[in-house]
């Protein structure tokens, strides 16, 4: 194996969508026994690169190389056939097929005479979901997994292509630490096999310490590379953002809290969790932390009245109220904005605009219940502007923005309801640093005007940054309250992983 000459290389790329260049003349050489990070704010071009790498695009000018041969990658088809695997930023699963179908589509194992070798590609499974660490049955339908499950399974697929070129764009978004060191754990495996690793993600963390190589790019060009274990932080969000980036977390000091208005007292779902009691108050971000699988997302979603309770009460103004859909919950004043936005928050296939306006269409009907769309696309247009969603216009595909502007109208769509209070489940999975930081400006804005936060967060600096008040899960539990005071990274750790205080807080 010969590591000076470059597994697949990227020759002055330029790609546009609908005339606007995403990419402008980028060349990056991926080479074997290496991880290569690449870094930028969510639209710098980062994950159209490594999709022409992998045949979805076909570049407008430039070329890509394969162990120095110029080649035209014409389809996904194609790429896995030379080697070149790609894990998506967000699971791509058949969700009505086997775990085990999930991992060999389009290279099932056959028996002769082209009939499928089912017992060879369970056995097959099992041991690639067993490299992964993954305890999953290779014969479980693909609905209902965890997106980490799902990201796992994608993982499996990959090394079952044999991969020669590995490109991996956001891996991590739904992982929990564990799960990421695993991750890193087989990612270096394969690196030391000889595999050239692109690795893309918004965590700065994880590209100093996985990568060997940095490359920084913005709007469409490569602005930057360096060694990532001797670049700091700092840096290389100045290289992302061509600015100094004074602070990630916009929050207004000076707004007032107010009264109660959403209560739960001691909800329980069996399996899910277990007397969850606690209030929030207008113009407060109540922030609820916890390890992935302590039961946030269940307990917010049955506020939403997505799915039921057992037993306890939820309150909106001190009334019990009975929340048994998420219309219902509308109606009294609640919106939840998903932690999976392309899946549960959004339609893909349909207009930024459509996507905005979809609780309130009723609202834009004129005489006959026709929808006026002109008056849609005034509507959407003024929360383009309000929130600095980047986009060409309304009617295009919310599939075609970036993963920050992506969830900029998830958040306008529920913004449109004049909700008064709002469950924000993970809100900047995914997205980069400025957008992260937009997202927080407009949190903030909306505490001061007095809407209801609760924000379930993984990332600890958002948590301790945006929170008045924090809420720990433990396996279903709720386990400790802490106000500002109280409030630290070691503290909220130790609460959610079952450690004593003093344990991680020496006197």
């Amino acid at each position: 194996m010969d590591k000076t000459q470059p597994a697949i290389s990227a020759r002055g790329v330029t790609m546009a969508f609908d005339a606007v260049d995403v990419l402008r003349d980028v060349s990056l050489d991926l080479f074997p026994g290496e991880v290569h990070a690449l870094v930028g704010e969510n639209g710098a071009g980062k994950s159209t690169l490594v999709k022409i790498m992998a045949g979805i695009y076909q570049p407008r000018q430039g070329h890509v190389e394969l162990s120095g041969q110029p080649i035209v990658i014409a389809n996904p088809h194609e790429a896995t056939a030379r080697g070149i695997a790609l894990i998506h930023q967000e699971p791509l699963a058949f969700p009505d097929l086997t775990v085990a179908e999930n991992i060999f589509v389009g290279s099932e194992p056959q028996r002769a005479g082209g009939l499928l070798d089912w017992p060879a590609m369970i056995r097959q499974s099992q041991q690639l979901l067993a490299v992964l660490g993954l305890r999953l049955d290779p014969r479980t339908k693909m609905r209902g997994l965890s997106v980490a499950d799902q990201q796992m399974v994608d993982m499996a697929a990959a090394l079952a292509q044999n991969a020669r070129v590995l490109l991996m764009d956001e891996p991590t978004a739904a992982l929990t630490p564990n799960e990421v060191d695993r991750l890193f754990d087989i990612t270096h495996r394969l690196r030391d096999q000889g595999v050239a690793i692109a690795f893309i993600s918004h965590r700065l963390e994880e590209v100093t310490a996985i990568s060997d190589r940095l490359t920084v790019m913005r709007d469409g060009e490569v602005v930057g590379e360096s060694n990532p274990k001797t670049t700091t932080h700092e840096e290389i969000i100045r290289l992302m953002v061509g600015r100094p980036l004074r602070s990630m977390f916009e929050k207004p000091e000076t707004y007032q809290i107010g009264p109660t208005v959403l209560e739960a007292r001691s909800l329980s779902r069996a399996g899910r969790f277990e007397d969850i009691s606690f209030q929030l108050r207008s113009g407060e971000i109540l922030g609820m932390a916890g390890l992935v699988g302590a039961g946030r997302s269940h307990v917010a979603q049955a506020l939403f009245g997505i799915t039921r309770v057992d037993s306890g009460t939820v309150l909106v103004d001190g009334k019990p109220v009975h929340i048994r859909s998420p219309r219902a919950a509308m109606a009294y004043g609640l919106a939840y904005v998903p932690e999976d936005r392309q899946h549960q928050g959004l339609l893909m296939p349909v207009s930024v605009a459509r996507n905005m306006t979809l609780p309130i269409l009723p609202q834009l009907a004129g005489v006959g219940g026709w929808l006026r769309e002109r008056r849609e696309r005034s509507v959407a247009q003024d929360y383009v502007d309000q929130l600095r969603i980047v986009l060409r216009q309304v009617e295009q595909p919310v599939s075609e923005l970036s993963g920050g502007n992506q969830q900029k109208v998830v958040l306008s769509k529920w913004l449109l309801t004049r909700p008064r209070i709002m469950i924000l489940d993970e809100p900047t999975r995914g997205i980069d640093v400025g957008a992260k930081a937009e997202v927080h400006r407009l949190m903030g804005e909306l505490a001061a005007h007095g809407i209801a936060i609760l924000m379930i967060s993984s990332e600890l600096p958002e948590i301790l940054a945006m929170s008045d008040r924090v809420l720990v899960m433990r396996e279903g539990r709720l386990v400790a309250e802490l106000d500002r005071s109280q409030m630290s990274a070691e503290r909220v750790m130790a609460t959610a992983t079952g450690q004593a205080v003093e344990e991680v807080m020496p006197e």
